[in-house]
């Protein structure tokens, strides 16, 4: 039984999903229906958190918009995930960032990793 659900789950993953880590900034393009429209809307921010493995990973971008804090949790290996592109490298030293949703203005910036 244990190796039926692993084979499914195995062809749901994504082949092509970029490496990004907790504190980057990245773009997610992200598919919208509307009607029997379809678009793609483009949503950026910090990653705050990554949770889960298989086709079950998700992670969390919080933006502010308009003076409002916005989360958005995403599937990593969902349909409806066009792309994830990698803005910017931040320099983390915990897992979990819930801390910024506390802070506003610069002090809710993460350092840029230099390499």
């Amino acid at each position: 039984m244990n190796d039926i659900i692993r084979n499914i789950e195995a062809e749901q993953l994504k082949e092509n999903v970029p490496q990004f880590n907790v504190g980057d900034t990245v773009k997610v393009y992200g598919k919208i229906k509307e009607g029997n429209r379809e678009r793609i809307q483009i949503f950026e921010g910090t990653v705050l958190k990554k949770q889960g493995g298989s086709n079950r990973a998700t992670f969390t971008v919080r933006k502010t918009s308009n003076g409002v804090g916005v989360e958005k949790t995403w599937p990593l290996h969902s349909p409806n995930v066009e792309k994830i592109e990698v803005v910017r490298r931040g320099k983390v030293r915990r897992a979990k960032l819930f801390y910024l949703r506390e802070r506003v203005g610069k002090k809710a910036k993460v350092k840029e990793l230099v390499r």
